[in-house]
């Protein structure tokens, strides 16, 4: 399992790259339009919800190729898509702005934010429907792509909606860079492709390469 979980990181990495490419893109847009708070927590919270959806999907899909238990793929499904989820787009952006503000000595801090307990009816419906989906057509490619910039977005609008006080980001881009990186390679490759497969025992470490691909 861990010589797959390498493989997977190593052959996702540059597709991640261009993924927290974006983010910086996106970034520098946000910076110079002025975007208001309310704007970027709106952008936040939706790109979260589908998040979740698609890393449901995925899990779900992925553990559903090999074993047809109902109960235990909804279960995987939902922890594996709001666990991770909030991982990558909350715990993973939150502690690495929070040390590139005090890297800098930015006057400003990240605000702790967690969706799936201030919205829970949201996101938990949102990954029932994602392993809804991945329970009648697994199909996991198409939405790993979409998982992963969608992933990356989420990261960086929660970075920058809930930093409180003025931080100029213009110079911060590349430790920015960094944490989108770091926030959403490991956690979005260990979500689809580890975690479901953790239960599906040897048949399907050896073989899920081929449903991923």
């Amino acid at each position: 399992m861990l010589k797959r979980i390498l493989h997977e990181l190593k052959r996702h990495a540059p597709f991640t790259l261009f993924g927290a490419f974006t983010g910086i893109v996106l970034m520098v847009v946000i910076v110079l339009s002025g975007a208001t708070t309310e704007l970027l927590h709106g952008l936040f919270e939706g790109l979260h919800a589908v998040h979740v959806l698609l890393s449901a999907l995925v899990t779900a899909a992925m553990y559903r190729r090999y074993r047809k238990n109902v109960i235990a793929c909804i279960l995987i499904g939902f922890v594996g898509s709001v666990g991770i989820a909030t991982l990558s787009d909350v715990i993973f952006p939150h502690h690495g702005g929070t040390l590139i503000l005090l890297a800098t000595s930015q006057e400003a801090e990240i605000h702790f934010h967690i969706p799936f307990i201030e919205h829970c009816w949201l996101i938990s419906s949102m990954a029932l429907v994602g392993v809804a989906i991945g329970m009648y057509k697994p199909m996991t490619k198409i939405p790993h792509t979409g998982h992963v910039l969608l992933s990356t977005w989420a990261s960086l609008f929660y970075v920058i909606a809930h930093a409180h006080g003025a931080v100029n980001w213009l110079p911060l881009l590349p430790m920015v860079f960094v944490v989108l990186f770091v926030a959403v390679w490991v956690p979005c490759c260990v979500s689809d492709i580890a975690f479901p497969l953790l239960f599906v025992g040897k048949e399907g470490g050896e073989q899920g390469h081929h449903a991923h691909d």
